[in-house]
């Protein structure tokens, strides 16, 4: 998570909303992708840090399935990004921040509560709370 919090670090100086994500291999320990948000920069609204580190991994793993993978995220993931974890086949995924407003694990769609969704990875929230919430508190701070 220390690795997902220094992504999310890195995108808020770039002026990206802070949230980092890394995907690491559950049997080896070994980081497979690492990023951040870049929604801003790319114009992309499909740019979450997520979505990147999924696609980065899948590209170097050459598979679209991350079954034996590990996502730690500094926030929650919206309902886009909780699918695109489903449809990866994550192994296990780890969140810091809860996002009452755009979450889409335990709040808002509950994505991997619903019939409909392929696979549910164990999720693990709440790592690291109280420093992902005071990246993106800082964050939107600043900006007003």
């Amino acid at each position: 998570m220390q690795l997902a919090l220094e992504q999310a670090q890195l995108a808020s100086q770039k002026g990206e909303v802070p949230v980092g994500a890394v995907i690491i291999a559950s049997k080896s320990g070994k980081v497979i992708a690492a990023t951040h948000n870049l929604t801003e920069s790319a114009n992309d609204a499909t740019a979450h840090a997520e979505m990147l580190a999924i696609r980065e991994a899948c590209r170097s793993l050459k598979s679209p399935r991350l079954a034996g993978c590990d996502l730690y995220v500094t926030l929650e993931p919206c309902a886009m990004c909780a699918q695109a974890i489903a449809h990866a086949r994550i192994r296990r995924l780890y969140f810091g921040a809860y996002d009452s407003k755009g979450g889409g694990v335990e709040h808002g769609a509950r994505i991997f509560h619903q019939g409909t969704c392929h696979h549910k990875p164990e999720v693990i929230g709440g790592m690291e709370e109280s420093a992902s919430a005071a990246l993106l508190k800082e964050f939107f701070v600043a900006r007003r």
